[in-house]
């Protein structure tokens, strides 16, 4: 083989490269000397394979190196046994990997039942909304403490974000969105969103007041009851009402009075009508009162004596006087 690979001018280490074998199995296939070599099979397919690289016959080369390894009587030495399987097929390998898959066994299980736990532990545990609820309610119970009402803080309003959603019929709203109109139809069941910098008008048919829900910067409101006159709803927002509208939730809110500044203002409205009738009985009550309306019931009888005096000037005078 050696001959053969210098008459081609091929070096050991092209074909090493070629053939993938190591250099130094090579020069020992070259010299005869097999004992470097893994042995059986691998020998056989070392020679196969650099004999077929080099242009020599297969067959003739393994037929070589059959006859050379029975003529040497080429027997694996010691160090050849250190590469045996001997950990695959020893029986006391398999019986030291019952304990260490029991060991894995148990701590995957305590594991298990470690995440059980605690899910079960979270899932039973209140929630803290519901926990504050009850403290409230507890105060509010107590005699000498009265419950202050939490005053929400508006957001930085950069825009004015209304989502508009039909619950059961399709609406056509009409937008002015920062000065630009459009007309746009919501069906049944979905939403739809209006966003502006400055200002944002929504018009819509006053018949839809009870299917519509309406919610500002993320907060829902309470939608706008039909107006007194016309048949169309409209919701004015701009930068100086819309705080105050998304704090007291109400599209009825006006700048410069307090969220419930329509629930104050009902009051006093009746408080004054109340007020005369009142004191307009104990005035109708009193007896004085009575004796001089019948001391005055005469009057109009004058008045039709004085269509019979101008019948008869002379009589009626005199006993006037």
């Amino acid at each position: 083989m050696r001959q053969a690979r210098e008459e081609r001018g091929i070096s050991i280490s092209e074909v090493a490269e070629q053939t993938r074998i190591s250099p130094l199995y090579l020069q020992s296939i070259e010299n005869d000397d097999y004992k470097p070599l893994p042995g059986g099979i691998f020998n056989k397919g070392f020679v196969k394979s650099y004999a077929k690289f080099i242009g020599v016959d297969e067959q003739e080369a393994l037929q070589d190196y059959a006859r050379l390894v029975s003529e040497n009587d080429m027997k694996p030495t010691a160090d050849l046994k250190v590469y045996r399987p001997e950990v695959l097929t020893d029986d006391r390998a398999a019986g030291s990997m019952v304990p260490t898959l029991i060991f894995a066994g148990i701590i995957l299980a305590i594991m298990t039942g470690g995440i059980l736990f605690l899910v079960n532990y979270l899932q039973n545990q209140p929630s803290a909304p519901a926990a504050n609820a009850s403290v409230a309610n507890a105060n509010t119970n107590r005699p000498g403490i009265a419950e202050t009402p939490r005053q929400e803080t508006p957001p930085a309003f950069e825009d004015i974000k209304v989502e508009f959603k039909a619950t059961t019929e399709k609406i056509s709203v009409t937008a002015n969105v920062d000065g630009a109109q459009r007309t746009e139809e919501v069906a049944a069941g979905s939403t739809a969103e209006f966003t502006a910098k400055n200002s944002l008008r929504l018009s819509y048919y006053r018949g839809f007041a009870e299917m519509v829900e309406i919610k500002l910067n993320g907060k829902a409101m309470k939608p706008p009851a039909p107006p007194v006159r016309g048949n169309a709803i409209t919701i004015e927002l701009n930068k100086e009402n819309v705080a105050g509208i998304w704090q007291a939730a109400d599209f009825a809110f006006v700048p410069g009075q307090p969220a419930d500044a329509n629930a104050n203002t009902a009051a006093p409205t009746t408080s004054p009508t109340a007020t005369p009738l009142a004191t307009a009985t104990p005035a109708a009550a009193t007896p004085v009162r009575p004796a001089a309306t019948p001391a005055r019931t005469p009057v109009p009888s004058p008045t039709r004596s004085t269509v019979v005096v101008n019948s008869a000037p002379a009589s009626s005078p005199r006993p006037t006087p």
